[in-house]
């Protein structure tokens, strides 16, 4: 008979007590052994054989809790920000932002086209940069919802509400407004284009220039006043 046949006969009249409900909570090791009377090897041995049964589940740090294992845990995207940099946010969007555009080239309506093609002339006459950015917000937000997808949707507006959250830093700027040569203008009408074209490979390339593009300026003058100030 294996040693921890004791351990798994006693935990399992343990949890068959009335109180032993789902998401109970277990005591920690040290008590839960001398409770049942078993080494805290043997213990963690049964454990671990009745987690795979699923009739326990862990969480890291929180401890082991009757019942099977949570699918999903609520995290703040407030929590996602303070743990998230500049550079992570870039990485998901390079994730995220092509794939949804490719979706747009599929789903978009006429109407979705049309509004993107508001907001690229809107960013055109933009007076100041913070106009220029809601522009370029909503650009972004039009084409996922165009992907016809309200899970897709969360996911951005999620995505979206991270970005705005994290701490970017006030990066000076060499004029009030972009200029008509701002490397967004052309890259933003690709998009549009292929979108509009109904073609979702060159759809999910046009973002992924973009989001390049937006990488490299963003941490060059990240880079260059880090260096200004040292």
């Amino acid at each position: 008979m294996p040693p921890h046949h004791a351990a798994l006969v006693q935990l399992r009249a343990f949890l068959a007590q009335p109180h032993m409900t789902p998401n109970t909570k277990l005591p920690p090791e040290r008590d839960l052994a001398e409770q049942i009377g078993v080494s805290r090897g043997e213990l963690r041995k049964a454990l671990s054989i009745l987690e795979g049964e699923g009739l326990l589940w862990r969480h890291v740090g929180k401890g082991t809790f009757v019942g099977s294992a949570q699918p999903f845990e609520m995290v703040s995207l407030g929590e996602v920000a303070r743990i998230s940099s500049p550079a992570e946010v870039m990485r998901a969007r390079l994730v995220i932002e092509p794939a949804l555009c490719s979706e747009a080239a599929v789903h978009a309506r006429m109407s979705d086209v049309s509004a993107l093609r508001k907001c690229a002339a809107d960013s055109r006459a933009a007076q100041t940069w913070r106009e220029y950015e809601a522009c370029d917000n909503r650009l972004h937000k039009i084409v996922a919802d165009a992907a016809n997808n309200p899970i897709t949707s969360a996911l951005y507006d999620m995505l979206a509400g991270i970005r705005r959250t994290v701490v970017w830093g006030r990066l000076r700027r060499d004029r009030d407004c972009p200029g008509p040569e701002h490397h967004s203008f052309a890259e933003h009408d690709a998009i549009i284009d292929a979108i509009e074209h109904r073609d979702p490979a060159l759809a999910h390339a046009a973002m992924l220039r973009h989001l390049g593009s937006v990488e490299r300026h963003l941490f060059a003058a990240v880079y260059r006043e880090g260096a200004e100030r040292s």
